[in-house]
């Protein structure tokens, strides 16, 4: 199912795991005009995070879940970050500018928070709500160079709490032939999972932040491979 902010796979069901991808997709609806700079930005890690999307919604096929993903750019609006701070929507980015977010004003931000950050979060609540999951797990990936400098990490399991549960999987993982570190190439430590730590904690359920290098699950293909070795991972860690 599918709304302007928030595209729905499978349904909730007692003892589920509940997938979330925030940057699911790069679309920019109207009323935004975009520039050439902006397509070029659109199509990079800025758009989205590439191949994020087609991981969860394989994830969540294969263990009969439900998915929640974004369905607007995190140029429109970051909903893994507090909509407050001024780099929930950026004018620019280390590539270049955002046309469409020059001169944002406060009715700006206000109305892009109603139209899709919160629809996103409601239906995250919804969902949680509807039948308490096992466990909360967020998708994302991340850029195989960062400002010049080649990562060698290939996945990353962040968070702030449930260490065990964290540890447990990267360890399962790293089983399945995958370089995972703890809490890397972001830290939960340091607050950076946003959406997930903001519901699980509510909820009061499990929650943990996945990150996968984007040359590894660049092609649907790639990501259906790599969803058959998390979803071992997640069995073997004990969920």
């Amino acid at each position: 199912m599918l709304t302007d902010a928030v595209e729905f796979r499978g349904k909730p069901h007692a003892g589920c795991i509940l997938y979330t991808c925030e940057h699911a997709s790069r679309r920019v609806p109207r009323p935004f005009s975009l520039s050439a700079g902006d397509r070029a930005l659109l199509k990079t890690h800025w758009g989205s995070d590439i191949g994020a999307a087609w991981l969860t919604g394989e994830l969540a096929r294969l263990g009969g879940d439900p998915a929640v993903l974004g369905r607007a750019s995190r140029l429109v609006i970051d909903i893994n970050r507090d909509p407050t701070e001024p780099s929930s929507i950026l004018a620019d980015t280390h590539d270049g500018p955002v046309s469409f977010n020059r001169n944002v004003t406060a009715a700006d931000r206000r109305d892009r928070t109603a139209r899709f950050f919160a629809p996103f979060h409601d239906a995250v609540r919804e969902q949680l709500h509807a039948a308490t999951p096992r466990l909360l797990f967020s998708v994302h990936s991340f850029t195989p160079v960062w400002r010049g400098v080649p990562r060698a990490v290939e996945a990353g399991v962040l968070f702030d709490r449930h260490d065990a549960a964290a540890l447990a999987l990267v360890n399962a993982l790293c089983v399945e032939g995958l370089r995972t570190e703890p809490n890397e190439p972001y830290s939960g430590k340091a607050g950076l999972i946003y959406s997930a730590a903001l519901h699980g904690r509510a909820a009061g359920v499990p929650y943990l932040e996945l990150e996968v290098r984007q040359d590894l699950i660049a092609t649907r293909p790639l990501a259906v491979a790599m969803a058959g070795r998390i979803r071992r991972a997640l069995v073997a860690a004990g969920w």
